[in-house]
């Protein structure tokens, strides 16, 4: 069984590794260069105070229902309760397990650090609509959700048929895939701990014994 799931697992990564041609490929082109002199950085998004005693991090598709439930009901508790009282610090790490998860982390990323929650929001929010059709239907949705975030035509133009920064992308989430072995989605790690999907009230009791450990 653990043969077949890692063969299922290359599969899907040779899949995703082939996405950000294809994506580029199902955009319009406007004609905009691209310096590959050097891979792109790709970072992670945080919110929360970087000193906070607790570090809770999640990783989650943009495609996963589960993880559109938990931003959408869970994470507002989290932030009321831990996040913005300074006890905990969340970081969001993307997976990709197809290449509409990957296209919308493109998307939110075109946003930067201050507005790519808010994007993220919008996507999550939404998912239910913009992840129908073809992949040329999908593309023209993520950019729809991206202009009404604020983004300009050029903004999104310069980073969405970007395929450098997509495979970076590529990259940083099978680097993280070595820390910690995601199969599914949300994964929250608390105080260096993996977990898979929790009620906000399985969450809170992690977090406040990480609390009480690191007192």
């Amino acid at each position: 069984p653990n043969l077949q799931r890692e063969n299922i697992m290359d599969r899907r990564q040779a899949l995703i590794a082939a996405s950000a041609a294809a994506f580029v490929s199902a955009l319009p082109r406007f004609g905009m260069a691209q310096d590959a002199s050097a891979a792109p950085e790709i970072v992670d998004f945080a919110l929360g105070d970087p000193n906070a005693p607790v570090e809770l991090i999640e990783y989650a598709s943009f495609t996963c229902p589960h993880c559109a439930t938990f931003h959408l009901q869970v994470l507002p508790q989290l932030k009321r309760d831990y996040i913005e009282t300074g006890k905990v610090r969340l970081v969001y790490r993307e997976v990709y397990f197809d290449r509409p998860g990957l296209w919308a982390a493109m998307v939110a990323r075109c946003a930067g650090e201050m507005r790519y929650f808010g994007v993220a929001d919008i996507v999550y929010r939404t998912q239910r609509e913009w992840t129908q059709g073809d992949a040329a239907t999908i593309a023209g949705n993520l950019r729809r959700i991206g202009l009404s975030a604020g983004l300009t035509d050029a903004e999104l133009d310069a980073c969405m048929q970007n395929a450098e920064t997509a495979q970076a992308m590529i990259d940083n989430y099978e680097a993280n895939r070595v820390e910690y072995p995601i199969e599914g989605t949300p994964a929250l790690v608390i105080d260096g701990t993996l977990y898979g999907n929790m009620a906000y009230e399985d969450i809170a009791t992690r977090i406040e014994d990480a609390l009480a450990r690191n007192q």
